[in-house]
């Protein structure tokens, strides 16, 4: 397993994340066990969650099989960096309740609280807040994750779904307040979707944040999903669906294919290789059903991507460049 530092944290982590979304929707508590026994097995020992996940009647379901897992000791959770996240609202049976959801102090109060109750954990590594709050000060936020901090209950705070101007915003503010900031930002970025590289990731960057990319595979897009179409028979659902009705996407996905099976390499290895090439880069969150798809995931850390290879990606899926320029001149 190969590992870097978390942004500007002393914290060392996996260059892969093992993210727990499927874990109770998807994916049996058994399994789920299986699976991230697997991950710890092979190194990887940076798991990502968050409090919705199980989601509908069943928010919170993720979190406590994580719990579960950790309660069978064996130094898990020592050997584990822990993520999960605030924001959804977690009223009961789908009840949509006032302060139950969002970035208020009062909110994140009950939130960690109930996670760390669910994770069978006195303490979160790295707390990462879901979603930008348009309705809370930033100062309220800093205010409640210092109180936090200084209860042991979270070492680190990270972010998701920030736009670049709203991660300077919230890290200038955390300089003028004393606080250390956000250390990670977790967006959606893989080949097929690069508008990140405007200004989330170099915004990232000059702060110090690790970028932790989430969907790398696209909904499926880049894993290899026209192959499977003819392979087995079966068209493709959900959004790389979506996606594969526009033509011109399906040409590049095909001609992403035709390239990769040249080289004799399967698709969905590469676009995590790809996204580990990419600077500023932590590492990208994989959502593993089955042990399987794990196995798969982790040979992406051996593969060496070549520079020419590199290009013809480039020339399939460009990316939009930095801002301005990718809107200016």
């Amino acid at each position: 397993m190969k590992y870097t530092q978390l942004g500007r944290t002393g914290l060392k982590v996996s260059r892969l994340v093992l993210g727990t979304m499927n874990f109770g929707p998807q994916t049996t508590e058994a399994d789920s066990h299986t699976i991230m026994d697997a991950a710890l097995g092979a190194g990887l020992n940076f798991f990502d969650t968050a409090n919705v996940y199980g989601w509908g009647e069943n928010k919170g379901r993720t979190e406590e099989i994580i719990g579960s897992w950790f309660a069978k000791g064996g130094d898990r959770r020592d050997k584990v960096v822990l993520a999960t996240k605030v924001y959804g609202n977690m009223g009961a049976d789908g009840e949509v309740w006032p302060n139950h959801d969002k970035l208020s102090a009062l909110n994140i109060r009950r939130a960690v609280d109930a996670s760390l109750k669910r994770l069978r954990t006195d303490y979160i590594d790295l707390y990462q807040f879901h979603h930008i709050d348009r309705s809370t000060p930033v100062e309220e936020i800093w205010q409640a994750i210092d109180v936090l901090i200084s209860q042991g209950k979270i070492l680190y705070a990270g972010s998701s779904n920030f736009p670049g101007w709203k991660i300077a915003q919230t890290n200038e503010t955390a300089r003028r307040l004393g606080s250390f900031g956000l250390v990670s930002e977790q967006c959606l970025y893989n080949l097929a979707e690069r508008r990140a590289e405007m200004e989330v990731i170099p915004a990232a960057r000059e702060y110090g944040l690790g970028v932790i990319p989430w969907s790398p595979l696209h909904g499926g897009l880049l894993g290899g999903v026209i192959r499977k179409e003819t392979e087995g028979g079966r068209r493709s659902a959900g959004r790389s669906a979506d996606a594969l009705a526009d033509t011109s996407v399906r040409e590049k996905v095909q001609a992403y294919e035709d390239l990769l099976d040249k080289h004799g390499l399967a698709p969905g290895e590469v676009a995590l290789a790809w996204l580990l090439t990419r600077p500023g880069v932590t590492g990208p969150i994989v959502g593993p059903r089955t042990e399987a798809q794990l196995a798969s995931a982790l040979r992406a850390l051996e593969l060496e991507l070549p520079g020419e290879l590199l290009k013809e990606l480039d020339a399939i899926f460009p990316g939009p460049g930095p801002s301005p320029e990718a809107f200016a001149w």
